[in-house]
């Protein structure tokens, strides 16, 4: 018995994020008893492309694929602080066509393989957080940037142009401050490490594949569509929600995001509200904040602590403290220019 919970106390210290998800979710269920309908909670396309995604990341560092890149990109950059720089912008701009969550999932690994390469893994920890937050400002600039934004622009009707200005303020501003904290990132000296020969181990590759798949994150993000989609259904939290959050749209789409992250956050106000815009413009300075604020957080932390366990609370740490601050900033530019 005594070892059976040190086994459960190991596993909810190492799967944290998806521990407190499932147990608020198995909450929510005493409220509204599990029925057929949980099925319609789940946006199923969403998990569905995040595990194609991982399938093919998966299979793309096992072809050394990443090796290649990366070799290709050292040759050509200087200094951690050109490196960097290039890593981050990627994120920014990649994520404005193929999502915040695809962006990360794809260059995180990348750029922890880089950093390896150069012997720079104490710059591992403000790489990736840059990084998450260069993909939630990039996904900022078009609708089908990020999830939620496709909820809200589906919903909204908003014109494309419309959607942008909208958030270019936002967009600016958390871009001067992704340059002023590359300022910090020292401008050491790089140099590429003798390489040996690229190989690639076909055997179990199949096997490697789907064993390397980060199946807790898809059960974490179904954890959280079960969850928003039981609150959605508990009268007490409707009544709440009709009372406070008409006329509060930000404020409450900063709020419900930190909580429950910013996908359902959208799903759930756009269910009270039909002011769109300020949903909008909430749930987008919400992805910034806390490590649940954005699913696209999830995915980096996962993503490190699965190849760095011994960086979790460094990282969390560093991730939160300029998340705040870059959330504080743009609740002051909101009041400014509301």
């Amino acid at each position: 018995m005594a070892e059976l919970i040190d086994k459960s106390f190991s596993f909810i210290k190492e799967e944290i994020i998806f521990s407190v998800s499932l147990i608020l979710a198995i909450i929510s269920c005493f409220f509204v008893h599990p029925n057929i309908n949980y099925l319609n909670y789940i946006n199923w396309d969403t998990i569905i492309l995040l595990l194609v995604i991982m399938v093919v990341v998966e299979v793309l560092k096992n072809l050394a694929v990443f090796e290649i890149l990366v070799r290709k990109l050292l040759v050509k950059i200087g200094n951690a602080r050109e490196l960097i720089l290039v890593l981050v912008f990627t994120c920014f701009l990649s994520s404005i066509f193929i999502t915040n969550d695809v962006s990360l999932i794809i260059f995180v690994p990348f750029s922890i393989l880089a950093l390896k390469k150069v012997d720079r893994i104490d710059l591992t920890i403000i790489t990736v957080s840059l990084q998450t937050i260069a993909a939630n400002v990039g996904c900022m600039v078009l609708p089908i940037g990020a999830p939620h934004n496709i909820v809200m622009y589906t919903v909204s009707n908003i014109p494309f142009e419309s959607f942008f200005l909208l958030l270019l303020p936002y967009i600016i501003v958390s871009v001067v401050f992704l340059a002023i904290c590359m300022l910090f990132v020292p401008k050491d000296k790089i140099s590429l490490p003798k390489m040996s020969k690229i190989g690639v181990d076909k055997k179990n590759f199949v096997k490697r594949v789907f064993l390397g798949v980060d199946y807790y994150l898809l059960l974490t993000f179904i954890a959280l569509f079960i969850l928003i989609g039981n609150l959605e259904n508990i009268s007490v939290f409707n009544l709440f929600f009709k009372k406070w959050i008409i006329g509060n749209e930000v404020l409450w789409g900063i709020i419900a995001s930190q909580v429950i992250s910013n996908v359902p956050a959208a799903m759930l106000l756009s269910g009270f509200s039909t002011n769109y815009e300020a949903i909008i413009v909430g749930i987008n300075i919400g992805g910034f904040g806390t490590l649940i604020a954005s699913m696209a957080n999830l995915i980096s932390y996962k993503i490190i602590v699965r190849e760095y366990n011994e960086f979790k609370i460094r990282y969390f740490i560093v991730f939160t403290v300029l998340n705040v601050i870059l959330l504080a900033i743009l609740i002051s530019l909101y009041m400014i220019v509301k």
